[in-house]
């Protein structure tokens, strides 16, 4: 059987620190923005933005501080993953092992050799590292002290702690990713930038000015990347799906053209290297004053070599949304598709909708794609032999790699392919462990119960068997 996938195409998964690494005060670590989201009701209010928490409660508790703890298992799960057959796996760094409080002027060394370990560890495997300078996770201190990503220090903080990451880990790393997800600051913005509004505020002008701030900080990144190693490739990284119309209503299709530009935006600017013309009236309309520098727009001018992406599911705009409507499902909000499944959490699955994304994305930028997440949280049992059949989400992965084939078929060069969370870990949207992503199983519940232990799924034999075939094998 002949395969789509180029010969050197690379097969992983991804996880973030935040979710996996737990030991949030280890090894010289800080606070950062994530440590502060709770599991349950206060959950959504803290990421939003809306509810102030600086501080850590006795009365809740917060997933992150434990997670999977990668930090101290990092080398039975790079293991699994070789066992697997991965050429890649996209991790993150946590700012704040670096630089706890993320303003200091040197490096904290126990950081730094936490993960450089971790990618020796995967170069034992041949495995490729790449690596998510930012993966909704900023140090607290940057957020107290100076307001996160509203303020212009941030910046030079940032392009510090990049420079040092290039440095400290060049050899070791090559493909690098400088903001996860980085439209998500619009729609959950203490988790995605470490912004919290005031009295007073425009949200609006707050969430774009700080928007300004990470683009000309990831410019230079990818300049001081290119510097230190011209071998390194550095590329942005989009929450992605298409907003279909909700009918052929012109004002449907209106709606689901600006949805689009209002997800694209940032990598319109990381790819493109300027501000795209649609920007200026959407500014004039919300009130939005963006404040530059000198050189800014210079400096955007340092584009990314290839455009990362996550895919999960498609989206449907239309001229009456609101409040009522809207698929709660998904911090984006959207309407419900009828003509698509769902997932246990709503999520519409759409395979076709991954090739609709992957052609609209390389018409729009001629940049080679790598889909850094894709997978389907569900609930996962243990039967009675002690395996857990997961053809759910084998059903799923396969689908949509075989969507991404076509998309290769239509000319598309893609790089790789690492699905979301190859070890179960802490649902960022929720909080919960019972949203599993997996591979491998960990056992842990949502309220931070269980043994930790690893358990290979039936979807770990059947990924290992498509890496195997390059892709070829699907059944």
């Amino acid at each position: 059987m002949t395969s789509p996938f180029p010969h050197n195409f690379l097969w992983g998964g991804a996880m973030a620190a935040n979710q996996a690494e737990g030991a949030y005060l280890e090894g010289g670590k800080g606070l950062t923005t994530v440590d502060m989201i709770p599991h349950g009701k206060n959950r959504l209010p803290v990421k939003l933005g809306q509810e102030k928490r600086f501080t850590l409660r006795e009365d809740e508790y917060y997933p992150s501080h434990q997670a999977i703890d990668f930090y101290h298992r990092y080398k039975e799960d790079i293991a699994l993953m070789a066992e697997m057959g991965f050429t890649v796996f996209r991790t993150s760094i946590a700012w704040s092992r670096l630089y706890p409080n993320g303003d200091e002027p040197m490096p904290n060394e126990e950081g730094i050799a936490f993960y450089r370990a971790v990618f020796e560890e995967c170069k034992k495997y041949n495995i490729e590292p790449l690596v998510t300078l930012c993966h909704f996770d900023v140090p607290m201190h940057l957020v107290t002290e100076y307001g996160s990503w509203r303020n212009r220090k941030m910046v030079d903080f940032f392009t510090r702690y990049a420079r040092t990451c290039f440095e400290a880990f060049d050899g070791l790393v090559k493909y690098w990713l400088t903001f996860n997800e980085i439209n998500i600051m619009l729609h959950s913005p203490f988790s995605g930038a470490g912004l919290v509004f005031e009295e007073g505020d425009n949200p609006e002008q707050v969430k774009y000015q700080a928007a300004h701030h990470e683009l000309v900080a990831s410019a230079l990144a990818t300049k001081i990347a290119h510097k230190i190693n011209p071998h390194n490739q550095v590329g942005c990284m989009l929450a992605g799906g298409n907003f279909y119309p909700y009918s052929c209503k012109p004002e449907d299709v209106w709606m689901a053209l600006e949805k689009d530009r209002e997800n694209l935006f940032f990598i319109d600017v990381q790819a493109r290297g300027a501000y795209p013309a649609y920007a200026a009236r959407v500014f004039r309309e919300k009130g939005i004053a963006i404040v530059k520098e000198v050189g800014d727009d210079e400096i955007l001018k340092n584009t990314v070599d290839f455009v990362s992406f996550s895919y999960y599911a498609s989206r449907c705009a239309s001229a009456e949304m609101n409040a009522q409507n809207t698929n709660a499902a998904n911090i984006v909000k959207s309407l419900r598709n009828p003509h698509i499944q769902v997932s246990e959490w709503g999520w519409g699955i759409d395979p076709l909708g991954l090739r609709i994304t992957m052609n609209m994305m390389y018409d729009r930028y001629q940049k080679p794609l790598f889909l850094v997440e894709n997978g389907l949280g569900a609930h996962d049992e243990i039967n009675a032999q002690g395996e857990i059949e997961d053809d759910y989400r084998i059903s799923y992965l396969r689908e949509h790699i075989r969507a991404m084939g076509e998309a290769i078929e239509d000319g598309i060069p893609v790089l790789g392919y690492t699905t979301w969370g190859c070890i179960d870990l802490v649902a960022a949207s929720t909080g919960e462990m019972s949203k599993r992503y997996g591979f491998v199983y960990v056992d842990r519940d949502d309220a931070g119960n269980g043994t930790l232990d690893r358990k290979r799924k039936k979807s770990f034999w059947w990924y290992k068997k498509v890496i195997a075939s390059n892709g070829a094998d699907l059944d």
